[in-house]
């Protein structure tokens, strides 16, 4: 790369040859205005404040437009420069509202710095008013305030150069100019992709973000990109979602493999929360990305993650970890590759925890779940299955630097007016062991779930195919507030198992130790006391219903209690601190049995923090991380595509084909965090210039 050396306001800079002056300028600290230049797009000299003066030049040059030569003197802040950078920033504020406040921007503003650099106001100028774009305009991504417009285009360019949309346009109407799509269209009917880099390159408040679509309790940089900020491992969705529609299945599953131990199962049963927030629901639905995360595990024919995994050598430390559910395998997969050797001691026949005993077959099959253990357990781990470990002392004298407590939330929790034992009375989490298990009692006709979260509707669909005439779940929600997925409420319907909402049990009527009736009534409203459930029946609403079985799906909490050995809270949740250590030194819980029943991707998230926390404990850096995939820089010229935004979500990928289809529906979110930020004159990267004196 070849330097030249040239003389700026007296100091002898070098700069790559082929650098306009302005970008030479920067690089070397010293501060040159501008609006219409950014560091990712051509240069127009619009805007005439990065004007200078260029020794053998008759007159004021823009510094955007100008490559450097060697020995070439310029000079950035001569009195007739500043005076011409004042007067084009004048005209620009003659037309611009004067209201800095109620603008979105406000204090992070690149017009609004100018501003305070330049000494200007709005003041001088007679102020113009615009007729075309006086009115805010918003479509479901992009809020439109066009006043503020500078016309420095960026948008355009941004949509033009980096993206190959061609969205954005410049129009007239009524002999005035102002930026809009093309053709005058809305947001649904141009060709825009939804990256909203036009937004990310704007220098005012002209183009915004609909407010809402983003997080505002995560850092910007994160809560740009919505499915990632959503997802509890942070799993770089948007890149493996390109590299599957490219059909780069192994490098796509690679990336997943980065953050996730349980890919192929969580492509089945994942609650998605990545999908709840993702921003192609604010036009149509969301991306598909958990059937697009299986589609490719499925079809990952060589495992190319492999490759890159890391396997230290053993460090002479010892780990007991108690539970192998998702946590505690995922916490026990990252310390065995850091070196440790791992014991895991779990109560049932099998590991896996929920994903063997808890979630139905029919739902997901148990030969995936056993194959994603077999590959944490070859990363090197004894595995002591049927062994209930119930209290700490059993674990002495084995020689543990560190336990970790992951037995999960395997207890059913019941309203305590129902506490009773009736043996046609069943908790959710017994009814779907004894459904894994293939060992469930004889059900009756007409089966009762009080409950409205996935696991009534997994009980309730159990029951139904187990041939069961009557299925019907008792929800003290309304329909729209229902905790379960809407899939689950979809198919039970089909099913044809009967919903009552806003419903709730009064009494439960007795016949030879057995419950045989439920009495009912229909709700205002109810809330969860210290000690009870209290609700508002609505008179006159009673009814009783014939219930040869009842299952309580009203929640599940740790199989725990004081003769563990550690301190509880609500004397069934360890307590722990911000490490996740317990009242016991060494002595560590995670998942579920902290908090009660979450979701599996969060069970492994969990699990991740563990190893994370156990590791620095035992002097480690706490550093589990992995880098399966080399990152290629992201495409920016994305093009356009007739009709993206009426682009139909689908969500049973038959074939690649269907896949290709649904992932080119992404808005490709992160491709705006590679967009570079215009630095402004206070940027710390001013306040020394890389020069010499002469």
């Amino acid at each position: 790369m070849k330097k030249v050396k040239l003389r700026m306001d007296g100091y002898i800079i070098e700069a790559k040859e082929g650098d306009t002056i302005l970008e030479a300028a920067l690089k070397a600290g010293i501060y040159i205005p501008h609006l219409c230049h950014h560091p990712d797009l051509e240069p127009i000299g619009n805007c005439k404040l990065c004007t200078v003066e260029v020794e053998g030049e008759p007159i004021p040059i823009q510094s955007c437009e100008k490559t450097i030569k060697d020995g070439m003197v310029i000079k950035t802040q001569t009195e007739a420069v500043k005076k011409l950078r004042q007067t084009a920033l004048e005209l620009m504020l003659a037309s611009h509202p004067q209201d800095c406040t109620s603008c979105n921007k406000y204090l992070n503003c690149e017009l609004q710095a100018l501003m305070q650099y330049l000494g200007v106001t709005h003041s001088r100028l007679r102020h113009i008013e615009k007729k075309n774009t006086s009115l805010v305009k918003s479509d479901v991504l992009i809020k439109r305030e066009m006043q503020r417009c500078i016309h420095c285009y960026r948008c355009i360019r941004a949509c033009n150069e980096l993206r190959g949309a061609k969205a954005l346009s410049i129009n007239k109407k009524n002999g005035e100019v102002y930026v809009g799509f093309l053709n005058d269209s809305s947001l649904m009917e141009s060709s825009c992709r939804g990256c909203s880099a036009c937004v990310e390159v704007c220098p005012t408040g002209a183009i915004q973000d609909v407010e809402g679509i983003f997080s505002i309790q995560t850092p910007r940089q994160i809560s740009l990109v919505p499915c990632k900020n959503q997802c509890p491992t942070q799993t770089d969705i948007p890149l493996y979602i390109r590299l599957a529609q490219e059909g780069r299945y192994s490098d796509a599953v690679s990336v997943i493999r980065e953050k996730l131990t349980f890919p192929h199962s969580l492509g089945y049963i994942c609650n998605h929360q990545c999908e709840t927030n993702c921003k192609r629901s604010y036009i149509n639905d969301s991306i598909a990305i958990r059937d697009i995360k299986r589609f490719t595990v499925e079809n990952d024919l060589e495992e190319k993650w492999r490759e890159k995994t890391v396997q230290r050598e053993k460090n002479g430390k010892k780990i007991g970890i108690i539970g192998g559910g998702p946590t505690g395998m995922t916490a026990a997969y990252y310390l065995a590759k850091l070196g440790y050797e791992l014991e895991v001691y779990e109560r049932m026949p099998n590991p896996g925890g929920m994903l063997s005993y808890g979630i139905p077959k029919y739902r997901l099959p148990q030969k995936i779940v056993n194959k994603e253990l077999e590959i944490i357990i070859e990363t090197g781990m004894k595995l002591f299955n049927n062994t209930a470990i119930t209290s700490l002392d059993q674990l002495k004298g084995k020689g543990y630097d560190a336990i970790l407590l992951a037995i999960g939330a395997s207890k059913g929790r019941r309203p305590v007016e129902y506490n009773k034992i009736w043996p046609n009375a069943i908790d959710a989490v017994d009814f779907c062991r004894m459904s894994c298990e293939e060992n469930l009692p004889e059900l009756g006709e007409n089966v009762t779930i009080y409950g409205g979260g996935n696991v009534a509707f997994d009980c309730a669909r159990i029951a139904k195919k187990l041939g069961v005439k009557n299925v019907r779940i008792i929800c003290m929600e309304a329909r729209s507030q229902m905790l379960a997925d809407t899939y689950e409420i979809t198919e039970a319907l089909k099913e044809n198992i009967e919903i009552l909402n806003q419903m709730a049990i009064v009494h439960v009527n007795e016949s030879e130790g057995k419950l045989d009736s439920l009495k009912v009534t229909a709700i205002k409203n109810f809330k969860f006391t210290a000690n009870e459930l209290e609700f508002e029946a609505i008179n006159g609403t009673e009814d009783a219903l014939d219930t040869n079985t009842l299952v309580f799906a009203t929640g599940q909490q740790p199989d725990l209690t004081e003769t563990f050995g550690i301190e509880l809270i609500k004397s069934v949740f360890p307590k722990v601190d911000e490490n996740l250590q317990t009242s016991i030194k060494g002595v560590f819980a995670a998942g579920d049995v902290l908090h009660g029943t979450k979701s599996v991707v969060q069970a492994i998230a969990s699990g991740r923090k563990a190893a994370t926390c156990i590791d620095k404990y035992l002097g480690g850096h706490g550093n589990i991380e992995e880098v399966l995939f080399k990152r290629d820089p992201n495409p920016s010229y994305i093009g356009s595509i007739q009709g993206f935004f009426q682009l139909e979500r689908i969500s049973e990928l038959k074939n690649s084909e269907d896949l290709c289809e649904e992932a080119k529906r992404c808005l490709q979110c992160d491709l705006r965090l590679d967009i570079q930020k215009a630095k402004y004159w206070v940027d710390p990267q001013f306040k020394t210039i890389r020069g010499v004196k002469r």
